[in-house]
C-alpha cells in the first residue's frame, strides 16, 4: 500500500500506463528505471499505476526488471481520481498514459496529458530538476 500523503516532504512521479507487458509500457518502465538513480538523486519517487491486476504487475515487474512500485488499480479508483480514464480506454478498462508530478507539499507540479514513452522519463526528468530550480514550467 502506497499513501501518497506518506510521501509528503519529497516528490512524487506519478505515472498511468495503458497496460502492462505491452511494448510502449514496458518501454516506458525501462526508460524510468534507467534515470532512476536521477530521480533518488533529486529527491522523487517514481511510481507507476495500471488498471492490470497484482499477478499482471508482478510478471511485469520481472520481466522489465524494476525496482519501482507498479500499482494495480482494478476497480479504477485511482484512475478515476485522476481523471485519466475517457474514451475507447475507459471503454476498455484501461487509464490513458499520463504523468504526474507531485511537489513535496502534495500539489501538483506538473501534467502530461500527452506522453511519447521513448523520451518520456527524460523529459519528466528534467522538467523536475527545473522545478526544483524554482522556475516552475507551465502545462
Amino acid at each position: 500500500m502506497i499513501d501518497l500523503a506518506e510521501l509528503r516532504g519529497r516528490w512524487v512521479v506519478l505515472y498511468f500506463y495503458p497496460r502492462a507487458g505491452t511494448p510502449g509500457c514496458s518501454v516506458e518502465a525501462q526508460r524510468f528505471e534507467e534515470a532512476l538513480p536521477e530521480f533518488e538523486r533529486l529527491g522523487a519517487e517514481v511510481i507507476g499505476v495500471s488498471t492490470d491486476t497484482e499477478a499482471q504487475q508482478a510478471r511485469f515487474r520481472d520481466r522489465c526488471g524494476l525496482s519501482f512500485p507498479l500499482l494495480p488499480d482494478g476497480d479504477r479508483a485511482v484512475a478515476e481520481a485522476y481523471g485519466v480514464l475517457g474514451g475507447v480506454g475507459k471503454l476498455l478498462g484501461m487509464t490513458a498514459r499520463q504523468t504526474f508530478l507531485i511537489d513535496p507539499a502534495g500539489r501538483l507540479a506538473f501534467h502530461w496529458k500527452r506522453v511519447n514513452p521513448l523520451g518520456h522519463a527524460a523529459e519528466v526528468l528534467q522538467t523536475l530538476e527545473q522545478c526544483q530550480r524554482t522556475d516552475p514550467p507551465t502545462s
